[in-house]
């Protein structure tokens, strides 16, 4: 029988923010804890791609998860980002996870390898013996450069109490569809694009693990509610409203624009670790305050 696990609705793919020196800002983790606590997000995904997991030190990992848990308390789920595509780095990632109080994992996909569908079978059935702990898969071929098929997502869900569910984010909605359709029970699936979020939760998806919901976590709370209760009017009239500046997040690398809208927000520094950087172009920068603004989440002096 499958483990229950019933997080749905909003899910928020944290940012990590760092001072200026690039060391963890973790003031300002705190004001974006209690930002979500105080806007309706349903759970937290700490350390994943958003959270620039891929720079942080051993130490680091730990700590940015052990904050997170005990400033929260068990008031949101924490779900921490634990994959590589090394398996028994990955293992040995995950377990320092819920050692440090991550109550469920999301695994991305092995990168750069490319395995075959039987690589990533034995991949996740390696992780999910390992851990005794909720284990979210996560496809998204645009940074592994392979998907990772349907028919394999569900031998893994029927084969693995511990598999929950899917982070899909391959933008393919015939795949979006296959997964809803041939899911066992209780199998989750959250949309990892916060532009198809609406028409793949209306389909019958569990939610989305969100970019957007680091800037508007009230507004994607709210659209993501209308979404599971089927209130497609509302649901849509938000997903439109917000809809340029869910595409905005990703006009350069995930999570450089975030974090300047963010920054701008006054909720953090606009401080990334390299390989990544501060915005090339000014242009984007114009045009992500300008929607903040059309949107009123940054008010203009007229505004208020």
């Amino acid at each position: 029988m499958r483990r229950e696990f019933n997080l749905k609705g909003s899910i928020v793919a944290l940012v990590t923010p760092f001072s200026s020196n690039g060391s963890i800002d973790f003031m300002s983790l705190d004001r974006l804890i209690d930002f979500h606590l105080e806007n309706g997000t349903n759970g937290i995904v700490i350390c994943g791609t958003t959270g620039e997991a891929s720079t942080l030190s051993r130490d680091e990992y730990c700590s940015v998860i052990n904050h997170t848990s005990k400033r929260l308390r068990g008031a949101m789920t924490v779900v921490a980002g634990s994959g590589c595509n090394c398996t028994s780095n990955t293992i040995e990632r995950s377990k320092m996870a819920l050692n440090n109080g991550a109550e469920a994992l999301l695994i991305v996909s092995p990168y750069y390898n490319k395995p075959m569908p039987a690589g990533f079978f034995k991949h996740y059935e390696a992780i999910a013996s390992s851990v005794n702990a909720p284990v979210i898969l996560y496809n998204v071929p645009s940074r592994t450069g392979k998907n990772l098929p349907v028919s394999t997502v569900i031998d893994l869900a029927n084969s693995f109490e511990n598999i929950v569910g899917v982070k899909e984010a391959s933008g393919d909605m015939s795949q979006v569809m296959q997964l809803i359709n041939q899911r066992p029970d209780n199998f989750r699936i959250y949309s990892g694009e916060d532009s198809l979020a609406c028409p793949i939760v209306l389909m019958g998806a569990d939610g989305c693990i969100s970019v957007a919901a680091n800037i508007i976590p009230a507004q994607f709370s709210m659209l993501m509610d209308f979404s599971l209760r089927g209130e497609t009017r509302k649901a849509l009239d938000i997903h439109f409203r917000y809809l340029r500046l869910m595409d905005l997040n990703f006009i350069e690398s995930n999570p450089i624009p975030v974090k300047a809208a963010l920054s701008m927000m006054g909720l953090i520094e606009n401080s990334l670790r390299l390989p990544l950087y501060r915005m090339e172009n000014e242009c984007n920068l114009s045009l992500i305050e300008n929607e903040l603004i059309k949107t009123q989440v940054l008010k203009t002096v007229e505004q208020v």
